[in-house]
């Protein structure tokens, strides 16, 4: 199947930065867009940001010019640099993908890292 593995999480003080990755693996044909969503305790999960095969990408206005979304086609893997990061950021986040898995009947697949745990505090 396919695997989403996330790292780079953990806690920071307020104005400082983290850099969190994901890398996909498994049975992957082809990466369509890749991005990342947030969830804070008793939020509802929400989209960070999101990138394309291409590199276009998209922020919540939250986030914009604090945090920057790249990709390595290469690697199948997906980072996001955090900086300015502000308590209200704390969350656990999700990595996200749209994969074609491939097989003698490929099939998209909407795959979801586990999370991993970001936390902004002094």
């Amino acid at each position: 199947q396919v695997q989403l593995v996330e790292s780079g999480g953990g806690l920071v003080q307020p104005g400082g930065s983290l850099r969190l990755s994901c890398a996909a693996s498994g049975r992957i044909f082809e990466i369509d867009a890749m991005g990342w969503y947030r969830q804070a305790p008793g939020k509802q999960r929400e989209l960070v940001t999101a990138i394309t095969s291409g590199g276009s990408t998209n922020y919540a206005d939250s986030v914009k010019g604090r945090f920057t979304i790249t990709r390595d086609n290469a690697k199948n893997t997906v980072y996001l640099q955090m900086n300015s990061l502000k308590p209200e950021d704390t969350a656990v986040y999700y990595c996200n993908a749209g994969i074609v898995v491939s097989g003698p009947e490929p099939y998209a697949l909407d795959a979801w890292g586990q999370g991993t745990l970001v936390t902004v505090s002094s």
